[in-house]
């Protein structure tokens, strides 16, 4: 019937079934069986919630948890949501882990939590946090999931306990309701009990976590009559009647707190537990709870109320000096209340083992709390905020009791709730130091003050809230401010959010005006160089052309000094690459802008300009170069904890690149890993339209359009597309789907709105956005001498550009769309240039293309070496579509597909080198031949194999073969 607990020494009655679960989940944790038996697997953790009203009995169980866990050589974490602690943020996720470093030097705490130590420590309360941007939400709890998995192994077995969960704070709840699941793969035990009813919105996700119950928690019922008559003669001894103990029972409806607390009053009164003194029992009950409890509370004389108000007031781990601070009691009048408290049951018998007051439930301290005056609980809060700053704890310790006071111009409560906020933003709980500044600002603050605060404000939602963060920041300007740096930051943050909520009309509106009215002529160029950037990723962007030339005029000029000058020629490549401007004109304002640094990370910039600049190298046949700048740049993010839009597109671009070198497996890890990201940054944000395309792009690359339709199903891929430009064009991404469903008629349309859109902005480069190529296809069906002319005027456009890369690739489309003796001729200039790129999957195509064409020509002995070639380019890089048609061609031709000779790593052989490092020094084809021994055909293929594996062509190899390039794989 029940089960003795170390807790007072008293019977757990009717929980036979959770300790028997919690036994089940320890035995498989430790790897003792409770039958006695050998474990058949490996040790192996769990989740365990308990859920249940209040009083049911989920704190005397878990604690019963914690020594059952102690007792099997668990390490135990343990912590409580508090209910005047929910708007501390990382309260509950502190008392867990906090402990686990308690003593340890700032040299020990930097080995232990290397890297995440600047991101996790703030949150924590193990460091302060540092200035400059702080971590997204998603890195901050990447770093907590990293934080609690390293500890778990290394301190295995681990048994973490939540009590209350219902009060936890918001971000320690969300990190743990999202982290719990994993336990089942740790040597980690999650055991949490919350009562349901009272489980806020942001905790939701917890009633469905999987575990031990079947996916749901498991329920705590009240105790049957059997059980609280064994309670009650526990306390009260054996000869309690069974009359008296169903009066019990009925008077606490099967309470376990309630039953407690009677037998306690009973035992304290001297009743008998018989029939004749039940009728006592229901006034009795009253006085535990409500009108009763307050009742006996009173009794106790003023300044014991006054010192009970001041624990309810301040919380968990409450310190009697504290606690008298806030009443307003000496020493001994507080000591003296603490002894009368807790003889009247209001209080714990004894001081936690930190020396704090501790209410004997959470029941009692919410009932003492709710009783106190409204005007006096405004004016103990308000007296608590100064005791907590008197007391060293800081602005963050006092903001929570200065959010329950009554707005009253006070600057002092302003600029403690401002500085709580920006310690909480750098600490990563965005949601929380807004909530300090929109109370701030209802102080209200000093009129001098109040565009400061509408600045801090919106900066603290700029992502969560944006069209909250607009109306702030608006309100800001329009404050007469004194100070011109405030005023500048108030318009760079306003054009961000703007530009990133899809409004880059607006984003460039605001900058404009702004540079008409400023005299610094730094300044100027600063909101310069935002203007141009936003304007570049706009697609309904009124007058490229205008902006181009006055930016070439700019930043050809410029030397780039400092990072505006470097961010505006950043911009000038991006342009020239749009325009189609010849590559090297790019690269050269590519390598200007980088010459100085240019990182992805900079205090109060975006990360645009660097990653354009990186990509302008793909574009310009350098991937290799790429891929150099987008590791660095990945490591910025991941080193700020930004592990959510900007690691999302990290990883997506990064897909890109490696689709353009057609290393196809790769680029879908990569688009995949960081589509994954921006489905949790959410739908219709600018990096979830990236992902979607480059995973499209590759899908159809490896010939499985099926599921590419799925995916762009599953993720509204289509109409409207977004106001903001994103590479490659979601326009023309979705034109090439169609047609590779066979929808011709649809896809025409769809490239030709792509380039009636694209065209007149003056962005041309088949490079970058192929709707030419693409609509060529579409067109030969219906209208063949049209897609002649649009194959052509496309290759022209990539000649201008001059990549080989781009080249072959309009190439091969041309010699598609056209027909007769024309068709071989295109695909061998196609292969050619195709050799000399980087871009192995274009060159499979081109070699399949023209070892088919040659074989309908009846050409079939040469036709046979350009198709074995397709199919180990093709195989190697996972183009299993292409691959599938080349065996068929083969096999049409009576010919067997051989043996394979694909490499597998980046290093380039003795011959590969050596024509590589001969090309670099500028000896011709032929001259490479001769030094090799070998002919000129054999050596054009080293150099094709060379340019792959480096990622450049051959005006890039000079500077790729210095590099330590081989086997680099972010």
């Amino acid at each position: 019937m029940g089960q003795r607990s170390a807790r007072g020494n008293r019977t757990l009655f009717e929980r036979e079934g959770e300790l028997l679960a919690v036994d089940d989940a320890l035995g498989e944790l430790t790897g003792l069986r409770t039958d006695g038996a050998e474990p058949g697997h490996r040790p192996r953790g769990a989740l365990l919630a308990f859920a249940g009203r209040a009083g049911i009995g989920k704190t005397t169980l878990l604690t019963e948890v914690r020594r059952r866990a102690a007792a099997q050589g668990c390490t135990v974490l343990s912590a409580r949501g508090g209910d005047q602690e929910q708007r501390v943020a990382f309260h509950v996720a502190r008392q867990l882990l906090q402990p686990q470093f308690a003593g340890s030097a700032d040299a020990d705490l930097r080995t232990a939590l290397g890297s995440w130590y600047d991101i996790v420590g703030p949150a924590l309360g193990l460091c302060a946090p540092t200035e400059g941007s702080p971590p997204d939400q998603q890195g901050l709890r990447d770093g907590l999931d990293w934080v609690l998995t390293h500890l778990a192994v290394k301190r295995a077995p681990m048994v973490l306990v939540l009590d209350d969960a219902h009060w936890a704070d918001p971000e320690s709840l969300g990190w743990l309701a999202a982290f719990a699941p994993r336990a089942e793969q740790l040597p980690l035990l999650v055991v949490v009990a919350y009562r349901p009813d009272e489980l806020p919105d942001h905790a939701e996700s917890f009633r469905g976590l999987p575990g031990r119950a079947g996916g749901r928690p498991l329920d705590l019922e009240p105790l049957s009559v059997d059980a609280v008559a064994g309670l009650v003669r526990e306390t009260l001894g054996e000869h309690a009647d069974d009359a008296f103990c169903r009066e019990c029972w009925a008077v606490t409806a099967g309470n376990p707190f309630e039953t407690v607390e009677l037998t306690a009053k009973i035992h304290d009164r001297g009743l008998t537990p018989t029939e004749s003194g039940a009728y006592l029992l229901r006034d009795l009950a009253a006085a535990i709870k409500g009108s009763g409890l307050l009742t006996r509370l009173e009794r106790l004389g003023t300044s014991t109320v006054r010192f009970a108000w001041a624990c309810a007031v301040l919380g968990t781990e409450t310190r009697p000096a504290l606690a008298a601070a806030v009443a307003g009691l000496g020493h001994e009048e507080a000591a003296d209340a603490a002894e009368a408290l807790r003889g009247a049951r209001i209080l714990t018998s004894t001081p936690t083992a930190e020396g704090t007051l501790e209410f004997v439930h959470p029941l009692i301290a919410t009932a003492v709390y709710r009783a106190i005056p409204s005007g006096v609980r405004v004016a103990l809060h308000g007296q608590a905020a100064w005791c907590v700053i008197n007391d060293g704890q800081g602005p963050s310790a006092a903001a929570r009791h200065l959010m329950e006071t009554h707005p009253d111009g006070d600057n002092w409560v302003v600029q403690q709730l401002r500085a709580a906020a920006g310690e909480t933003l750098r600490a990563g709980a965005p949601d929380t130091a807004r909530s300090y500044l929109a109370r701030a600002l209802r102080e209200p603050p000093p009129f001098d003050d109040r565009a400061a605060v509408l600045y801090e404000l919106g900066s603290a939602s700029l992502l969560t809230e944006p069209a909250t963060t607009v109306n702030h920041l608006r309100a800001a300007l329009e404050e007469p401010i004194t100070d011109a740096g405030l005023r500048q930051n108030i318009v760079y943050r306003l054009s961000q959010v703007l530009a990133h909520s899809d409004r880059l009309a607006e984003a460039s509106d605001t900058l404009a005006r702004e540079i008409r009215v400023t005299d610094d002529a730094r300044v100027k160029l600063r909101m310069l160089s935002e203007q141009f950037m936003w304007d570049a990723f706009r697609a309904d962007e009124p007058d490229h052309p205008s902006r181009s030339r006055r930016l070439t005029k700019l930043a050809d000029r410029l030397k780039g000094r400092d990072l505006t000058e470097r961010y505006i020629i950043g911009l000038r490549t991006w342009d020239a690459v749009l325009r189609g401007e010849p590559a090297h004109v790019a690269l050269h304002h590519a390598e200007r802008a980088l010459d100085g640094g240019l990182g992805w990370a900079e205090a109060d910039r975006g990360f645009e300009v660097p990653v354009l600049v990186a990509l302008a190298h793909m574009y310009c046949d350098r991937p290799g170069r790429a891929e150099e700048l987008f590791a660095a740049g990945i490591a910025d993010f991941e080193q700020q904890g930004w592990r959510g839009a900007h690691l999302a597109f990290g990883y997506t671009l990064l897909g890109y690149l490696r689709y353009r070198r057609g290393r196809l497996a790769e680029a879908e890890d990569f688009a995949r890993a960081g589509l994954r990201l921006a489905e949790r940054v959410g739908p219709g944000t600018p990096v979830y339209w990236y992902g979607t395309g480059i995973l499209i792009e590759v899908l159809l690359a490896r010939g499985r359009v099926a599921e590419a339709a799925r995916l762009a199903e599953d993720h509204a891929f289509a109409e409207p597309f977004p106001a903001a430009v994103v590479f490659p064009d979601a326009q023309t991404v979705y034109g090439e789907l169609l047609l590779a469903r066979g929808l011709v008629k649809e896809a025409a349309e769809e490239l030709a709105a792509a380039g009636r859109r694209l065209d007149p902005r003056g962005i041309r480069n088949p490079a970058w956005c192929p709707w030419q190529l693409h609509l060529a296809r579409a067109e030969r069906h219906e209208t063949p001498e049209r897609a002649v002319a649009t194959a052509h005027e496309a290759v022209a456009r990539a000649r201008q550009f001059g990549t080989p890369s781009a080249i072959g690739q309009a190439l091969r489309v041309a010699a598609e769309v056209s027909s007769g003796s024309a068709r071989v001729k295109l695909l061998e200039e196609s292969v050619a240039h195709l050799e000399r790129s980087p871009a192995a999957y274009e060159l499979a195509c081109a070699l399949v293309a023209l070892g088919t064409e040659l074989r309908h020509t009846g050409r079939s002995t040469e036709a046979a070496d350009y198709l074995y070639r397709g199919l180990d380019t093709a195989v190697h890089c996972g183009a299993e579509g292409l691959a599938d048609t080349t065996r068929a061609e083969l096999a049409a031709a009576g010919l067997r597909p051989r043996r394979l000779h694909t490499t597998e790593t980046d290093t380039l052989t003795t011959d590969e080198r050596t024509a590589a490092t001969l090309a670099a020094h500028g000896s011709t084809d032929h001259e490479i031949a001769v030094e090799l021994h070998t002919d000129e055909q054999k050596a054009v293929r080293l150099l094709s194999a060379a340019y792959q594996k480096l990622g450049t062509d051959r005006t890039g190899l000079e500077t790729a073969l210095i590099k330590p390039t081989e086997g680099r794989t972010p």
